[in-house]
Order: C-alpha cells, then sequence, then structure tokens
C-alpha cells in the first residue's frame, strides 16, 4: 500500500511540474496517470463503504472532464459539466454520513465568496454562464457538506473531507479567473497543485 502512495505522489508531483514548466506531453500523460492511479488508489481501500464508490465514480467523472479539455472549444461545457458531476458525487458520499445540522458562519463565507466569484467573471462567461455558474454552487455546496461534517464530528476523517473540497475549490478559482479574466503565468501550477492535493485527501480520508 505505501508504494500506492508513492507512486501517485510521484506522478503527481511530475504533473504539477509540467503545468508549471513541462512540455505539453508531460502535462497531458501525468494528469490522466495521477488519476487512474487515484482510482486504483481509492479502490484498494481497507473497506469500500458507499463514499468509496462514489469517490471512484467521481474520480472517474473528473478523468472524463480532463480529456474533453483536450478536444476543441466546443467541448468545455461537457467538461465543466463532467466536474459537476464530480463535485456533486463527492457530495453526496460526503452527506451519507451525517446529520444535518448549520454551522451559519460557514454557507455565509462560501456564498459571499461564490458572489464574489461570479461577478469577477459574469460578463466573460457569455453562453457558459449558468453552466459555470451551476458548477461554482455545486463546488461551494461540496464545501459546505464537508464543513459541517467536520464541524459536526471533529475527526481526521472529516478535516480531510473539508481540506480535499477547499482545495478543490481554490482550483477551480483559479483555474476559472485564468481561463476567464486574469490569466497569470503560475496559474497551471496552482490549479494542477490544488486540483491534485484536493482528489488525494479525498481519497487519503478512506484509509482513515
Amino acid at each position: 500500500m505505501l508504494w500506492s502512495f508513492i507512486a501517485v505522489l510521484f506522478s503527481g508531483w511530475l504533473f504539477v511540474d509540467a503545468a508549471y514548466r513541462g512540455p505539453v506531453w508531460q502535462r497531458w500523460l501525468f494528469k490522466p496517470v495521477t488519476l487512474l492511479l487515484l482510482i486504483g488508489l481509492a479502490w484498494q481501500a481497507p473497506v469500500l463503504t458507499p463514499t468509496g464508490y462514489l469517490v471512484v465514480l467521481g474520480l472517474l467523472a473528473t478523468l472524463a472532464g480532463d480529456a474533453l479539455l483536450l478536444l476543441p472549444t466546443a467541448r468545455l461545457m461537457y467538461a465543466i459539466g463532467a466536474f459537476f458531476l464530480c463535485h456533486l458525487l463527492y457530495t453526496i458520499g460526503f452527506a451519507t454520513q451525517m446529520t444535518l445540522s448549520v454551522f451559519w458562519p460557514l454557507p455565509l463565507v462560501l456564498l459571499l465568496i461564490g458572489a464574489a466569484l461570479i461577478g469577477v467573471l459574469w460578463s466573460r462567461l457569455e453562453e457558459l454562464r449558468w453552466p459555470v455558474c451551476t458548477y461554482i454552487g455545486m463546488t461551494l455546496l461540496m464545501v459546505w457538506i464537508a464543513g459541517e461534517h467536520y464541524f459536526m464530528r471533529s475527526t481526521d476523517y472529516s478535516f480531510s473531507l473539508l481540506t480535499g473540497s477547499s482545495l478543490l475549490l481554490l482550483a477551480a478559482i483559479s483555474w476559472l479567473i485564468s481561463h476567464y479574466r486574469y490569466p497569470f503565468h503560475a496559474s497551471r501550477a496552482i490549479t494542477a497543485a490544488c486540483y491534485f492535493a484536493g482528489h488525494f485527501i479525498i481519497v487519503r480520508s478512506l484509509y482513515l
């Protein structure tokens, strides 16, 4: 099992490094390889609960989204839909192990973050306004459910869910802002690092 973690970390590092300074082929190779390794790692969890199956399905959905991003721009809406599905599956998985309780500061902060992000992007989204807004809303909901899970139980498992989902939110923010509003050189590396680390920590939670 240790070698599986090492393989995922090494492949993920090559992916993040390629996103910052490596050749395009290295990024195209190690992103799917890293996700496939994560799927294998999730599948090897000691006890594969319904949440574990949903995490595996979520990884498959995000793998499909990444493949769609390699196609012409016309496929961008379908890629966003795949990422939406991934976060929806994660959210359902997180919610299956909790009872509903509301820590009000968290949804309020997330609503402010979502409103600010949509405000920054709105004029540039054109025909993708509603798909992108729906994707942002689903990502915020995922973080909220993970956060409620943590504030209710405060275990290592729930902390991993909150950390992983928050990193995926940061990856989405970095990608959307760079793609639609303010392109910057480090955006690929930031997005890649948060994206990989977020999925990795969520998969790691299956071992806790």
